[in-house]
Parts: structure tokens; sequence; C-alpha cells
């Protein structure tokens, strides 16, 4: 069995030793060397030929952006960003994904757990990112300003569909490109769980709000659901949606992982199917795993819309492609058409739309 050959590059001495013994326990994968800064990382790159690098980005002289570039550059190679915790971590993280990242992990805290969970973590991105197309979504060629964007956002309006969102690796570059495509007054609220570590969504929810005409912001218990809004679910949080007499909301909470995840897409998934029925729409995009896929047939059974996105589109075809092969995804579409997808559906014309395809598929 060929080993997935890793560099690791980071300035500081204690973890170019912890990510290597973190790593040390997976047969299929192989540290070949480790680099102190961007400038030893293009040398040890040209030397050791890696399959998959991770990447430290804050270092003193050549820093991780613009290490990152150079790799993209001269040597295109799946990078895995290992983040500090911190409002700058998360700020310069999304720039890298921005820049054609594979993926990223939270550096490790103190604890044994906490090391445990991160290492998993990472040996699964290393293993996706060298099994990976590095696929990237295509650049949003939209032109409205800032000011236009705001000016066209509209006031809240009671929903009648609303779109739920199982997502992992891949996801907010996907994300970034999907939601610049869907118009200021789309009319239909929408949720979504992004697997990312405990404090990066807030910053990836605001950095989606400065991208999208929607009105993105990170969930909290009790927020509305209305239409032209994306609710993004916070890291280490499950998230709920509730039905009550003349409202619809979202309800967090810390109930144990599923499926290894916490947020959860099946979570989502399953009050969605069981509060929204068949004025829902589950789609489950580009990630590792299977979270989500079960979450995606409980929305089919409640005569919901589902989407899958297609395998040419996704950076990992895993969760999607389990809701393929279980018969749960009554549409696949590729990522460049999944905003005009919803909005047809969520459109004036939308309902009926709907009806014609839950009816087909009720047949079958």
């Amino acid at each position: 069995m060929k080993k997935v050959r890793v560099l690791v590059v980071d300035d500081s001495a204690f973890m170019r030793k912890l990510i290597p013994q973190m790593l040390a326990g997976e047969a299929s994968i192989e540290v070949v060397g480790t680099a102190i800064d961007g400038n030893f990382c293009l040398k040890k790159i040209e030397e050791l030929h890696p399959d998959v690098v991770t990447l430290d980005l804050q270092m003193p002289g050549m820093n991780g952006i613009d290490t990152l570039k150079e790799i993209m550059r001269r040597h295109p190679l799946p990078v895995i960003v290992v983040s500090a915790h911190s409002t700058e971590g998360a700020s310069i993280t999304f720039k890298a994904l921005g820049l054609g990242a594979f993926d990223f992990v939270a550096k490790p805290q103190d604890s044994a757990g906490n090391l445990e969970a991160t290492a998993k973590a990472l040996i699964g991105k290393i293993k996706a990112a060298a099994e990976s197309k590095a696929v990237r979504p295509p650049s949003s060629m939209g032109t409205t300003t800032r000011v236009e964007k705001l000016a066209a956002r509209h006031s809240a309006l009671p929903i009648e569909t609303l779109v739920a969102i199982g997502i992992s690796t891949g996801g907010p570059q996907a994300l970034e490109f999907m939601l610049a495509q869907l118009p200021p007054d789309f009319s239909a609220a929408i949720v979504i769980v992004q697997h990312m570590p405990e404090g990066f969504t807030d910053m990836f929810a605001r950095r989606l709000d400065e991208l999208s005409c929607l009105r993105v912001k990170e969930a909290q218990s009790g927020d509305a659901l209305q239409a032209g809004r994306v609710l993004i679910c916070p890291g280490s949080r499950h998230m709920k949606v509730k039905r009550r007499p003349g409202s619809e909301i979202v309800v967090l909470s810390d109930e144990p992982p599923v499926n290894g995840h916490r947020p959860s897409a099946d979570v989502l998934f399953h009050s969605v199917a069981q509060e929204f029925g068949d004025h829902a729409i589950g789609v489950l995009m580009t990630g590792m795993g299977e979270d989500g896929a079960e979450g995606l047939g409980a929305i089919q059974k409640a005569r919901g819309i589902t989407i899958a996105q297609n395998e040419q589109s996704c950076v990992v075809y895993g969760m999607p492609k389990v809701a393929v092969e279980r018969g749960y995804a009554s549409r696949i579409v590729a990522l460049e058409s999944m905003a005009t997808t919803l909005e047809s559906l969520c459109g004036r014309e939308g309902a009926g739309r709907r009806e014609r395809e839950k009816a087909f598929h009720a047949k079958g």
C-alpha cells in the first residue's frame, strides 16, 4: 500500500514534533519532513515530493499566505491549514481557503481528548486530500456593489419553504460561490450545517454575509427563520428547527455528536423533515463521510425535495455519494447550477414545480 507523504510546516518546534506524533499511529501516512518557514517549505517540496502539506499560517519571514500562494503557483498540492483558535486565526484561515487550501484543522488544545479528536480529524482530511481531484468552485462574476446589495435586501417575509444544507470539506468555497448567486429577494429561509470547529463559524458567517446579497449570521437559539436569511450552525452545537404558532425558529443544543459530528447534518435534516415535511428542500453537498444521508432520506420520506451535489463539482464526493447510493436524492445538481435550481424551486413558480416533482416521486 502506497503511503500518503506529508510535509509539516510550522515555525513552532513543539508543533513540528506534535503533528508527526499525531500522525504516527496511522499506517497509511508517512511524515517525510518538516520545515520551519515558507522558504524551507518550498525547498522541501522540491526535494521530498510530498502528497500533502500541513501549513501554519502565522510564521515569521515568508508567512503562510505567501507560502500558500507560491505552492499553488509552483507545485499545486493539497494544503491543510493548521489554524490558531483566534479571531485573527479564523480570518486568515478563510483567506487561505479562498486561495486554494484544501481544508483546515484548529490547533489542538492541551487536553488529551482534544488531541485525539484533532488527530482523527487531521488524519481523515489528509487521506481525503490525497484522494481528491482538488476541485475549486468557479469565481463569481457578479458586479453588484456592497451598497447596492444592502439597498436590495428585503424585509422579513413569512416563509413557505425551508432550504436545509449539509456540507463539510470544500464547503467554505462552495457556499461562498453558491450564496453569491442567490438574489436578495430569495423567498426561502436557509439553514446550514457546515462541519467546522467552535470559534470559526461566526467569522465564516460574517464572510458569507459580506459576499452575499442575503442576510447571513451565526445562529442563536430562538433566531427566526425568515425569507432571504441564512443561519449557520455554530461549531460544537447541534441545530434543529421548530414551528410554533406564529413563528418558526432554530434551537441549538449540546447533545452528543452524531456520526462523529457536532454539528451534524443528520440532526438538522431529521428536524426539518418532522417540522416542515413537504415544504422542505434538503441539500447535501461536498464532504467526507456519511453525515446527512439518512436525514436526507427522512426529508424524502416526508415528501420534501432532496438534492445531492454531483461528483464532478465536489471536492470530496463522500456525503452526497452515500445519499445517492441509498436512493435518497431526487435530484443530482452541479455546484454551478445549485443556486438557479434552488431559485426555481423557491420562486413564484416553484410551488407548482415542487408539487409536480413530489407527485412524480410519490409514484415511485
